[in-house]
């Protein structure tokens, strides 16, 4: 390679891609199809929350990590629905089989991601709605050099710390040990941002430890690397119970009525 050639290889911009983890199945929903598949206003939520991510200018790429045996159905899925409505270059979205958990559903979504990705988001399938504010917000703070990046909102409802009731006690009323000062926390939500080779480190280092960490920045966390939070919004919530499903349609109906979302 030329001195030139060279010059124009690190002169090239470090892209943002998406790791989106939908190979779970979604039991708190009921029977039926996996999470990701169910409809909101006869669209899947899984391509709702591809075209949240692809609304974004700064995403240049989603990596959708489908069920192990049912990757060629999301991706025909994915092509019966158009995922973009901006007219720069059309963010490229690829499907790859998931794993048994989570964890390694985005470990292998991180594998499948080229060399000239350096920052990478993560986001629930199960957020179908989160606006592209947020997305926006999460990617820039990325780009100006947080490691980690989280949105959240402030907690509305007071928080108990309780002891849990166990085996034969299970059921039983659980006595509260502690009331957390509410101004100090706050409801995390995704897609959540990460330089990328922080993200792999713990991938591959916080893993091995097992499950225990509910998301991506609690394993950051645990690599000792600080983990900041930017304003998160209130439709970017998690769709997990059938009254949620309720809440989304009537967030889509509300767009729907004021922009012709």
């Amino acid at each position: 390679m030329s001195d030139r050639d060279t010059a124009n290889a690190s002169a090239a911009p470090a892209r943002t891609a998406v790791v989106i983890p939908a190979a779970g199945r979604g039991v708190r929903l009921g029977p039926g199809a996996p999470k990701a598949l169910r409809t909101l206003n006869g669209t899947p939520m899984l391509v709702h929350a591809v075209r949240a991510m692809t609304a974004s200018r700064a995403v240049s790429l989603v990596v959708v990590v489908a069920p192990a045996d049912g990757a060629a159905e999301v991706r025909n899925l994915l092509d019966a629905h158009p995922l973009a409505d901006h007219d720069s270059t059309r963010t490229e979205v690829v499907v790859v089989p998931g794993g048994e958990t989570r964890q390694e559903s985005v470990r292998l979504g991180l594998a499948a991601l080229p060399g000239d990705v350096s920052a990478v988001l993560v986001h629930d399938a199960a957020r179908p709605l989160v606006p592209v504010d947020t997305v926006d917000a999460v990617a820039a703070a990325v780009r100006e050099g947080a490691p980690a990046v989280v949105p959240a909102l402030p907690l509305a409802d007071t928080v108990k710390q309780v002891e849990p009731r166990t085996g034969e006690h299970a059921g039983e009323p659980e006595p509260v040990v502690a009331t957390p000062e509410r101004a100090l926390l706050r409801a995390v939500q995704t897609p959540q941002g990460f330089d990328r080779a922080t993200l792999v480190e713990a991938h591959e280092k916080v893993a091995l430890e097992g499950e225990g960490a509910t998301d991506d920045a609690g394993m950051v966390e645990r690599l000792g690397v600080r983990v900041v939070v930017v304003p998160g919004h209130e439709e970017a919530f998690k769709v997990t119970r059938p009254l949620d499903l309720v809440l989304a349609e009537a967030v889509l109906a509300r767009r729907r009525a004021n922009d012709g979302f």
